[in-house]
């Protein structure tokens, strides 16, 4: 075996094996730069090594048969006493053992460097001085999220569950990635000074925590949205995603030339995009500030595309008057006017649509185009699904929702609406399971523990969840009064009435505010609380007090159905009987179930209820025996057992037998 070393050394083998694994390293660092660049797929850089790995042994056997001399290339004259074939067979099997063992580590990291098409881009850090500024951060993370949400080949998590990460914080990329379902990171910070920016980004790979690449940015200030521009198309080309050329010319769109309109517009849409509780307020604040913008800039399509969704959603949620329906479709049309083909325009007339007049066939036509444009927008999948559901395609609807949450996977509005989904469905235990989904993503959510206590009860009719929240709750941080219904809801069902009647009374206002469109007047609460008490003289006070208020509240508002259902109910108590069945007539006529799947059953059970106090109790049974056979808010058996809204009927030998029809489904 000396004699074959020795051999080695004379024909040059060893200084052809050094040069060719020289060599083959270069290409392969230079392949794994370059090819993605080069937007090559990922077996390209693959083949490449495997070409060079079989071509060492061959370049060993060259090596040995031949050598490089001042008259050219010419075979190598054997040694005296050779074993040839001896020697040519132990040189192939060192070279393919090399090849082997080489493969073995280059392979798995050829792999490695195929990064996942998904990202999620995480609040910038502001280094700035100046604190308003730290708005100018949170823009340049927005825009650079919004322009990767428009390349198709991209998942991009949405605004909302990345705002989680907002902080200066220690970062952990892998736990990152695992709850965001992403393979990789963007994390930056911006210094503003004057008219100069400094914009620091490095991509991260979620899966191990190496830095793909890092940019550093030092520009003036007008050249900002430029380096968003830049950023998104380096971003995607790392990713190996394609940018097709509508998307590449939606790139390169400036939404605005008027820096503090920007500004303004990037504060809008950080109080638009806040839940919770405070919706109310938050949602008026964005109103104030997208029409600063505005006028800074009549030309920004987006601010007007801002501004439509927020009166949409007020108009949805709060204040269904014809005044918020007409301003959400004028800002819509404006901002189509001005860029026909603004993704966000169409979203936001969808939602005029949707919304204002509840035209689901238009609507959906918009959403689609806004998806198109928007392919990672969760709002346009959360939007489809929420159509679906009132059009009773159930099924249809839950994938839409689930999509939603997949882009959007901390926003716990999303999540809620899809839990409101399954309890609608009696769904419970699935809707449970969304619920353990917002309470992972947001553990110290209020929201959250109400909607589990009120699943409770729904579910297995128990209320000691409720009661543990509500006992919690300082009445002086109930502005609103939902908090106020909440409580008041629980006592009544526990027949704690005097407690009930207390926490009433205690409420300042005249209204409170109600998870439908219809704001409950306090007094509607008293009378029901002084009639269960057998107290008839101060309950018709009340409730007459309440019929003012709710006349006032259907003047506002007179095509809104939560409204003409409460006010039957309050004409009911009074004695009113076929007034109250017309007004809750009138609240079914204005969304029936046939359009609308999801709210129609309100209208139908607020008949039922109607019918109820009315003593129509023919009338009470049929409706109640079809609305548990069909999704409905709230109506279940365990329910129909605790609410004192259906205590007319317990002496009813019918009423017993509803519930043990439908205990065993429930």
């Amino acid at each position: 075996m000396t004699g074959f070393f020795e051999e080695l050394q004379r024909r040059k083998v060893y200084r052809v094996a050094a040069a060719y694994i020289i060599a083959a390293g270069f290409i392969i660092q230079i392949g794994s730069a370059v090819f993605p660049a080069w937007e090559l797929p990922n077996w390209t850089l693959r083949l490449v090594v495997v070409l060079l790995l079989a071509g060492f042994p061959v370049a060993l056997i060259l090596a040995w048969a031949y050598d490089v001399t001042p008259q050219g290339i010419q075979a190598t004259p054997a040694a005296p006493g050779a074993h040839r074939r001896r020697n040519i067979i132990a040189l192939i099997a060192i070279g393919l053992a090399i090849s082997a063992v080489a493969g073995f580590f280059l392979f798995p990291r050829a792999s490695g460097r195929s990064v996942e098409k998904s990202i999620a881009v995480l609040p910038f850090q502001s280094l700035s001085d100046e604190k308003e500024n730290a708005y100018f951060a949170d823009g340049m993370q927005d825009d650079i999220l919004t322009n990767l949400s428009k390349i198709g080949d991209l998942k991009v998590i949405s605004r909302v569950s990345v705002m989680s990460y907002r902080g200066d914080g220690a970062r952990n990329a892998r736990e990152i990635g695992k709850a965001l379902g992403v393979g990789t990171l963007l994390e930056g910070s911006v210094r503003r000074a004057g008219n100069r920016v400094r914009v620091n980004v490095q991509l991260i790979n979620a899966n191990n925590d190496e830095h793909i690449w890092a940019e550093d940015y030092d520009r003036d200030l007008t050249d900002v949205f430029a380096i968003q521009t830049d950023l998104a198309q380096k971003i995607a080309s790392a990713l190996q995603a394609k940018l097709s050329p509508n998307e590449k010319a939606r790139l390169d769109q400036r939404p605005t030339q008027n820096t503090d309109a920007y500004l303004l517009f990037v504060q809008a849409h950080d109080y638009a995009t806040q839940g919770e509780f405070l919706f109310r307020d938050t949602s008026l604040k964005a109103e104030q500030l997208f029409e600063q913008a505005i006028k800074l800039d009549p030309n920004f399509a987006g601010a007007f595309a801002g501004l439509s969704l927020v009166e949409s959603r007020i108009y949805h949620s709060f204040d269904p008057t014809p005044g918020r329906r007409e301003k959400a479709r004028r800002n819509a049309d404006e901002a189509l006017r001005l860029q026909p083909d603004l993704p966000e325009g169409h979203l936001a007339l969808g939602f005029s649509y949707y919304y204002g007049d509840r035209d689901y066939e238009r609507a959906l036509a918009e959403f689609e185009i806004a998806k198109r444009g928007l392919p990672n927008e969760s709002e346009a999948y959360f939007a489809i699904g929420a159509i679906q559901r009132r059009q009773g395609k159930w099924a249809e609807s839950n994938a839409n929702l689930e999509k939603a949450a997949t882009l959007d996977p901390k926003n716990t509005d999303v999540l809620i609406n899809l839990c409101f989904s399954y309890m609608v469905q009696r769904d419970f235990e699935t809707a449970s399971k969304v619920l353990d989904r917002v309470i992972a993503a947001s553990p110290q959510s209020f929201q959250t523990n109400i909607l589990k206590a009120f699943m409770a009860a729904q579910w297995k009719g128990d209320l000691s969840a409720a009661e543990k929240v509500f006992s919690s709750i300082q009445p002086e941080t109930d502005s609103d009064g939902l908090m106020t219904m909440g409580r008041a809801w629980l006592l009544m069902v526990q027949r704690k009435l005097p407690e009930a009647l207390q926490v009433v009374q205690k409420f300042r206002g005249e209204t409170l505010f109600n998870t439908t469109t219809a704001p409950c007047p306090k007094a509607l609460l008293e009378g029901e609380i002084y009639r269960l008490q057998g107290d008839e003289a101060k309950a018709r006070t009340a409730f007459e007090h309440a019929r003012v208020v709710s006349e006032q509240l259907l003047r506002e508002a007179p095509d809104d159905p939560a409204r003409h259902g409460q006010h039957g109910l309050i004409l009911a108590a009074l004695g009113q009987k076929q007034e109250a069945i017309a007004e809750g007539k009138r609240a079914v006529e204005l969304v029936p179930e046939s359009q609308d799947a999801f709210d129609g059953p309100l209208g139908t059970a607020a008949l039922a209820q109607i019918y109820a106090w009315t003593g129509e109790f023919d009338e009470t049974f049929r409706l109640l025996d079809h609305l548990l056979t069909v999704p409905t808010h709230g109506l279940t058996v365990p329910m129909l057992k605790l609410d004192p809204a259906w205590d007319p009927l317990r002496k009813d030998p019918r009423f017993q037998a509803l519930v043990e029809k439908y205990a065993a489904k429930r």
